[in-house]
């Protein structure tokens, strides 16, 4: 029993303007139809009627003699198409159609052909093709919207704060299919969470479209052996409430049916939203784009296959292997099994199976979640009652439409693997930055600064505890000389090109090791920082060296300079006194006694130079400490300097990707990768 559809595949609901009226039956005239023009019925009782009487949108257009009335010419084309495509005739047995005129009598008119469709349809024809009505999804009760688990949630949470972390790291392009899940994943949502929408997708002359009908249980798209034959996606389905799904796969209310009315039917599959696909392999680019956006969005698919095709190699590797994390809402159907002889069917059905695990799908046998794979025959019809069953089961479940988003996470986060995830540990160690440090300061000469103050410090002891002719010298000395206890100016070209290249050196040196290991996009972003830091740092590097360095004048004394002091002048004084009294011997001042005076001498020149010794050697310690001081002041000063323009930007970045490598970790439902 077939019913007839419009050629183009549409269907065009009831009209207001399409007025259906009928004798309530309390005049006792049973038999006579009476048709005013002021009532409207659009119940599917009512279209039944007047696919049977004739009249209204699915009934034939008569004058008021019985006879086919002609097109008006006001009419417009489309509604001339949409009358001559929708009116079917219920036929008696001998083929007459009756048509009811203003009197109420009835008289038969010859059977119609409008050369479109050269066959006549009985009345239990014209009552399945009632049955095909669009899902009135507006006039239904909005069904509750999806709602996913926590797990789910959570993940969806962290693919968009990874998303957020990540956008001025990487391009657009990266982040465009996580961003595409995202919105899906939110639009699903508001969506019914009561339905759940199955396509059919299958290449040309799999028997995909008759697999459809069957399923549906009346002819709803065209099958034949025209290629191709399905040009636009077709959707059925079992319940109200779908119309907004439907909305969402972009297909017009002229290609929503409903299926046969049964019972056991909606029992079965309620909730299910079936697509009939236009072929994959379909010469027309569009309806390869029809194909490939329609599979984006729906939440499960049913590939069919024929003996002849199932091993196609662009289905493998166009469409299943890149659908590999889609096992668990996906059915790949073996049809045209009756085309088999004897255990063929079971050899290619192996065969098949063997190829999806070779495609990575994993398989629902066992027990275990996968693609289920069964054999049928859409034209016999064996086999369909077990893909309907469990399809019911699918569909009852409710589980589809989350699941079909978790398969689009992991695909998306497989995708963003490269840029996320490392297996290499990460990150800057305290060697490095104590090395970085290190360069810093000997790019500004910190060990030599620190040497120098040693020095002058060495100086500075020696002119204080030293003896008098001594330092005379060395103020002769001095006064070519500059300023002790200051640190020498590094003027020249050749030290100042010196200490710069070794300040790129140094950071040259850091963002390889920063970078080491991390995926390319956050290596690049660590490199980039640290060129940015290095910018302008060997000249805040000298004047930080000059505010850190030694402070002007001279170093600090000890306590115990006072003392050496005393005891440098009472030698001086021992020598003066013993020089005096000897030149007043010779000159007879005074009573010749040469052993005094000489021994006087003797102890001021010697006790000078021991003084002087026993300062130096008491100097050393504190020489070395100050010394010691102004290297650490200096290095400490090169290293927040170093700190604040190179490492801090380097540690932020390395900071931001252990943020979004635990944000992926949380997408791909493990800990920190």
């Amino acid at each position: 029993m077939t019913a007839v559809t419009d050629q183009d595949h549409t269907e065009h609901a009831d009209h207001p303007g399409d007025a259906v009226n009928e004798d309530n039956g309390n005049n006792g005239n049973n038999g006579n139809n009476e048709n005013d023009g002021n009532k409207e019925d659009g119940s599917e009782n009512g279209l039944l009627r007047d696919a049977i009487s004739g009249n209204g949108p699915y009934g034939e257009r008569t004058s008021e003699g019985g006879a086919p009335a002609e097109p008006d010419a006001a009419q417009a084309p489309a509604d001339r198409e949409r009358d001559d495509h929708a009116r079917v005739a219920g036929a008696d047995v001998s083929g007459r159609t009756e048509s009811a005129d203003p009197s109420g009598r009835t008289e038969s008119a010859d059977a119609w052909d409008d050369g479109l469709i050269a066959r006549r349809v009985t009345e239990a024809a014209a009552a399945e093709h009632a049955a095909m009505v669009e899902a009135r999804g507006h006039n239904a009760p909005p069904a509750a919207p999806l709602a996913y688990d926590g797990a789910l949630r959570s993940r969806l949470d962290a693919l968009r704060e990874l998303v957020g972390l990540s956008r001025t790291r990487l391009d657009s392009r990266t982040l465009a299919e996580a961003g595409r899940v995202l919105d899906e994943a939110a639009a699903r949502r508001r969506l019914s969470g009561q339905h759940t929408v199955v396509a059919i997708a299958g290449a040309t002359g799999s028997g995909k479209s008759q697999l459809f009908n069957a399923l549906a249980g009346v002819t709803i798209s065209e099958t034949g052996v025209r290629r191709p034959t399905t040009a636009a996606p077709i959707a059925c389905s079992w319940s109200d409430g779908s119309a907004s799904l439907i909305e969402r796969l972009g297909i017009p209310p002229r290609l929503r049916r409903r299926p046969l009315q049964s019972v056991e039917s909606e029992a079965q599959l309620r909730g299910l939203v079936l697509i009939d696909l236009p072929d994959h392999d379909s010469a027309a680019v569009q309806h390869r784009e029809h194909v490939d956006r329609i599979l984006a969005l729906v939440d499960a698919v049913i590939w069919v296959v024929d003996p002849e095709k199932y091993a196609d190699a662009m289905l493998h590797e166009r469409y299943l292997r890149p659908m590999a994390g889609h096992a668990e809402v996906m059915f790949v159907v073996l049809n045209q099994t009756d085309r088999l002889p004897g255990e063929a069917t079971e050899q290619v059905l192996d065969d098949l199976r063997r190829l999806l695990d070779e495609d990575g799908i994993a398989l629902g046998e066992y027990g275990e979640p996968g693609a289920t794979v069964l054999a049928l025959s859409a034209l016999t019809g064996d086999g369909v009652g077990e893909l309907r069953e469990l399809l019911g089961q699918f569909v009852a479940e409710r589980g589809a439409p989350a699941r079909r988003i978790s398969a689009d996470l992991d695909s998306a986060a497989a995708g963003l693997w490269p840029v996320y995830a490392t297996r290499r540990r990460t990150g800057l160690s305290e060697e490095a930055r104590d090395e970085f440090a290190a360069r810093l300061a000997d790019a500004v000469g910190a060990t030599a600064a620190g040497e120098a103050a040693e020095r002058a410090w060495l100086r500075n002891a020696n002119k204080a505890c030293g003896t008098p002719w001594l330092r005379l010298w060395r103020w002769y000395q001095d006064r070519y000389e500059p300023a002790t206890g200051r640190l020498p100016l590094r003027a020249q070209a050749d030290e100042e090109a010196t200490a710069r290249q070794r300040v790129e050196q140094a950071v040259r040196t850091l963002s390889d090791r920063a970078s080491a290991g991390l995926p390319a996009p956050w290596a690049q972003a660590v490199r980039e920082a640290a060129v940015r830091g290095s910018q302008g740092l060997p000249e805040a590097l000298d004047e930080l060296a000059a505010r850190a360095g030694l402070p002007p004048g001279r170093p600090p004394r000890p306590g115990w300079w006072p003392a050496a002091v005393l005891a440098q002048a009472a030698m001086t004084i021992l020598q003066v006194i013993g020089g005096l009294w000897l030149l007043g011997q010779i000159i007879g001042f005074m009573a010749p006694n040469l052993g005094v005076p000489v021994l006087l001498m003797v102890t001021g020149i010697v006790g000078g130079p021991l003084v002087e010794w026993s300062c130096r050697m008491a100097a050393r310690g504190p020489a070395r400490r100050y010394g010691m001081d102004a290297e650490r002041r200096l290095r400490e000063a090169a290293a927040g300097c170093g700190r604040a323009r190179v490492l801090d930007p380097v540690a932020a970045e390395l900071l931001r990707y252990r943020e979004v490598r635990e944000q992926y970790g949380r997408v791909v439902g493990v800990g920190a990768t």
